[in-house]
């Protein structure tokens, strides 16, 4: 292998330690005209720049998309039916439907509604986005959990799993006594 290529790779790679992009890198004529060399220094480069993209994002953002492909897997489960106590993969209880849908996206949560309610942070319900968790909360605590969708004519829209004889579904709220938490930090 040509030093010129060892060196572009070395230089590529290192740009893409600091997060700097590599698509300024150019092969030199020389190493161009040696029958390849060239094309081996455009892939480092491809490397090195998309290696820099996925450096680039900041963690807020690799968070939010894990949360987003948590109500991706949630949406999926639609028709499943219920069961109590169960997590999936083709059945589900509220908080077993939450916790298979964020453990698939790499979130560590807990098993029930009342310690996932405790897991997460709170926010106010005007400020819940899309992949937002809502725990409904009645004289025992937290009593039931969902996966907030978006607010359509002022009333939140939610995948959850209702209850005994229903399937998994997206609905709206049945009452105003929730409140919301998210995994965005």
């Amino acid at each position: 292998m040509p030093a010129t290529s060892r060196t572009a790779r070395a230089c590529a790679l290192a740009l893409a330690g600091l997060g700097l992009t590599a698509s300024t890198l150019t092969t030199s004529p020389a190493a161009a005209s040696d029958g390849g060399a060239g094309t081996a220094d455009r892939t480092t480069q491809q490397t090195a720049t998309t290696a820099t993209r996925t450096a680039q994002r900041s963690p807020a953002a690799r968070v939010a998309g894990r949360v987003l492909a948590a109500r991706n897997t949630a949406l999926r489960q639609r028709g499943n039916p219920y069961a109590y106590g169960a997590a999936g993969p083709d059945r589900f209880d509220c908080s077993g439907l939450v916790y298979y849908s964020f453990r698939r996206a790499g979130f560590p949560v807990p098993r029930t509604s009342s310690a996932q309610a405790g897991f997460t942070r709170r926010v106010a319900k005007k400020d819940m986005r899309a992949g937002d968790l809502m725990f409904f909360t009645g004289s025992g605590g937290v009593y039931h959990a969902a996966i907030f969708l978006r607010w359509t004519r002022g009333h939140a829209l939610m995948v959850h799993s209702p209850g005994s004889g229903q399937r998994v579904r997206v609905a709206v709220p049945w009452t105003s006594q929730w409140f919301g938490g998210t995994l965005r930090r």
